[in-house]
């Protein structure tokens, strides 16, 4: 009997996990006597969120240019919820083109790091004797 339930357990999991998410039921409709309220329709949801895959730079222009022309406009950036390249828009288009490109956000991100993380020198010590 257990060989049986098993595997019929294993698969009713993966039908569940795999059947698409149910929706709400209309408000106007009084729920079912003795009916248990809906469970949200994927629990993990907030979980996927952190297992997602880093985009390179490249990647997340690409995304972002909708145009394909290497040229990112300032509402392109904020259509694609890229608030790095928005918040510094007028930084990073030194020239005032009103566009960016690859080289110029690499640029104004290495220019950035290098000013964040600068050490002041030490002075050196004199060894004359």
């Amino acid at each position: 009997m257990m060989r049986r339930l098993i595997p019929a357990a294993a698969a009713l999991v993966l039908f569940a996990a795999q059947a698409p998410a149910q929706t709400q039921p209309d408000a106007t409709q009084a729920p079912a006597a003795g009916a248990a309220s809906p469970a949200p329709a994927n629990p993990a949801a907030p979980m996927a969120k952190k297992h997602r895959s880093r985009q390179t730079l490249q990647q997340r222009f690409d995304a972002a240019n909708t145009t394909h022309d290497g040229h990112l406009t300032k509402d392109q950036a904020a259509a694609a919820n890229w608030p790095y390249v928005t918040n510094n828009f007028a930084a990073i288009d030194k020239d005032k083109k009103g566009y960016v490109t690859v080289s110029d956000i690499h640029a104004f991100a290495k220019a950035r790091h290098a000013a964040r993380h600068k050490t002041t020198p030490t002075p050196a010590s004199s060894t004359s004797g």
